[in-house]
């Protein structure tokens, strides 16, 4: 009989080390694993240091030798191009030994470091998991990431090779990436041996003598060629992802091989309820840490099917684009972030377009990377028909930290909450002093150390940097830098980055439940509610709203009902006078807001145009609304 979560959970508590030694099990090793934690290695120890494996084997060869290599791996759809193409676990193997031949060719050996500057293309899947079989250390950037912050990260890893392509294919344009590559190249200190360059048919580059090779041809010489899967300690780093929105120095989070191989195995079936050959799709990019663990590996790790889309939740053609491709491909799950599903209502708010297609494949939608506002949650509930799961985690986990557990008995939903904590986080919410709060108090969240297996050691070459920034202000913890609070059934509700909370009149308060709120006006599409500089109170609240597609009504009546709602709701204290409809909010290329340049715009602060940023001129507007005139950023 399957155990429940309360059970699950309470084991873990009881014996952490027999837990995570069960659930290595369902990992392929080289070298099984005979110490599970020692608490003496790294920062705050390791898990698995004796065990030797490869995750390339786990997510490729081991499902080829059972005898399922004509089982499909990896779908891939391209609305922008027009191209799709399926590969079976067997085609992939194919597919990954001649990367992995090419990159042996260049000279690339365990621990070399490789940035993938590459479109959301079968290659770009390719490269990270023949990086993964010799045991080079990948760092995914995101394609067309300005020349600036992608020399940031060749000097911080060291690269050694660069693979990348000609271009990416936005729905209204075509972004060259060479330039912005030689540029990069150009301007860091550290110079990379090697780019290999994927042409694509939209846009030729042009090719560097000496330094730049054709990827096509290489791999095409290639295919036939075997590299066997390199041994690699389960601590051993599988790759650097650095954060989004980093100034100055970046911060590269590490991820091993072994915890990470045991936890997101563990996560597809516990947490999101797939089964080895059902198709899952994380509408994500694979520049982002869901593109890591929930496009690539984990998926792969357990046997599933997974969907590689380039594309937009709208625009590519329209708001209906993510139901033909959960129709096309029989999608189980998907897992996509609550911006997304916010643009999809805007677009089309009464769930038109979800009529036109047979979505009965669909058995749940999970929602991660902002905070699922309870309006949005119950808006999906209602077009889709099926479970919407909330669930927080951040880059630095690597999986989810709080969720409902659809694999061991879907919990009951409280709208504004993600749930529960996964086994392997203890979490408490701490006042400023580091003194846990009552329940229902709003407090910094913190997880206990060790952090379990899948979560950063360190960061890249930073351990002090990491102490620093991690460990060093709740002596014990982890700082997840997210505020809320627990309820009394053990439910967490988080309400904010902790840089989000702002205090007006000596009253801490939550933007985000100001946001929710606003959200639930029935004109809104989104929002984002930021702490503005205010001489008498400190800080005062302002709303930024976008409206549904379709209302005629004039902006100033929804602004006023906006703060008629806000004051009703959460009360005078929270001094909620100022609300202003906009077209669009800024946001980085995952889709969350860019509330912190918001405030410094606001409080006429110096700043520096995000790195992640998805559209700069979002900023003009923005800017217009609050100062009316345009920023001057430094």
């Amino acid at each position: 009989m399957q155990k429940t979560y309360a059970e699950i959970y309470r084991a873990w508590q009881a014996d952490p080390e027999a837990h995570w030694a069960a659930l290595a099990r369902a990992i392929d090793w080289f070298t099984e694993p005979t110490e599970i934690f020692d608490a003496a290695q790294g920062v705050y120890g390791h898990w698995f240091p004796d065990a030797v494996g490869n995750t390339c084997h786990n997510c490729v060869d081991r499902h080829v030798a059972a005898g399922r290599g004509d089982q499909p791996a990896l779908i891939y759809d391209s609305p922008v191009t027009g191209r799709k193409a399926r590969y079976s676990y067997g085609e992939l193997l194919t597919h990954v030994n001649a990367m992995a031949a090419v990159l042996a060719d260049q000279g690339i050996v365990k621990g070399d470091r490789v940035i993938l500057y590459m479109p959301m293309i079968p290659e770009a899947i390719f490269a990270m998991l023949a990086c993964a079989r010799i045991g080079a250390i990948h760092s995914v950037v995101f394609g067309g990431f300005a020349a600036s912050e992608l020399a940031a990260r060749i000097d911080d890893c060291a690269a050694k090779l660069i693979v990348s392509a000609s271009c990416g294919i936005e729905p209204n344009r075509v972004v060259a990436y060479k330039p912005l590559l030689d540029a990069a190249i150009d301007l860091a200190r550290h110079k990379p041996e090697r780019c290999l360059v994927l042409q694509r048919p939209e846009l030729a580059a042009e090719l560097r003598d000496g330094r730049d090779v054709d990827l096509g041809p290489a791999l095409a010489a290639a295919e036939g060629r075997a590299v066997p899967c390199a041994p690699l300690k389960a601590t051993d780093p599988l790759y650097i992802l650095y954060t989004s929105g980093t100034t100055g120095q970046p911060k590269g989070v590490i991820r091993d091989n072994g915890g990470h191989m045991v936890a997101l195995a563990w996560s597809m079936r516990a947490l999101y309820g797939i089964e080895p050959g059902e198709v899952y799709w994380a509408a994500s990019d694979i520049g982002w840490v869901v593109g890591h663990s929930y496009i690539v590996y984990a998926p792969l790790l357990n046997g599933s099917t997974t969907v590689l889309y380039e594309g937009k939740p709208v625009g590519t053609p329209d708001a209906g684009a993510f139901w033909r491709v959960v129709e096309d491909y029989r999608v189980s799950v998907l897992f996509t972030a609550p911006t997304a599903f916010r643009a999809i209502r805007k677009e089309d708010p009464d769930g038109a377009l979800v009529k036109r297609h047979d979505l009965s494949s669909l058995r749940a939608l999970f929602l991660a990377g902002e905070r699922a506002d309870p309006d949005t949650v119950q808006w999906a509930e209602k077009v889709l028909g099926v479970p919407v799961i909330d669930h927080w985690w951040q880059t630095e986990t690597g999986w989810a930290i709080v969720g409902n557990p659809l694999g061991l008995g879907r919990l009951p939903v409280k709208h504004g909450s993600p749930t529960v904590p996964m086994p392997g986080y203890e979490l408490h919410v701490l006042d400023d002093a580091g003194h846990p709060v009552p329940p229902g108090t709003l407090g910094n969240i913190a997880i206990r150390l060790p952090l379990p297996p899948g979560c950063l050691p360190t960061f890249w070459k930073a351990d002090e940097r990491f102490r620093a920034a991690c460990l060093s202000e709740f002596p014990g913890y982890y700082k997840t830098a997210d505020a809320g609070y627990v309820d009394d059934d053990g439910y967490v509700f988080v309400m904010a980055r902790t840089d989000d909370i702002i205090n007006v009149a000596g009253h801490r308060l939550s933007t985000g439940a100001m946001e929710e709120v606003c959200a639930s006006h029935p004109d809104v599409a989104e929002c984002a509610v930021i702490g503005v500089a205010d001489a008498v109170k400190g800080q005062v609240p302002a709303g930024f709203l976008v409206l549904k597609s379709g209302v005629s009504r004039e902006s100033s009546l929804v602004e006023a009902e906006v703060m008629r709602l806000v004051r009703e709701r959460i009360g005078p204290v929270a001094a909620f006078k100022t609300a202003i409809c906009v077209k669009r909010l800024p946001k980085t290329r995952s889709g969350k807001i860019l509330r912190g340049t918001m405030q410094k715009i606001a409080d006429g602060e110096e700043w520096k145009m995000p790195a992640t940023i998805d559209d700069p001129a979002i900023l003009d507007e923005i800017a217009a609304a609050l100062t009316g005139r345009s920023p001057n950023p430094a």
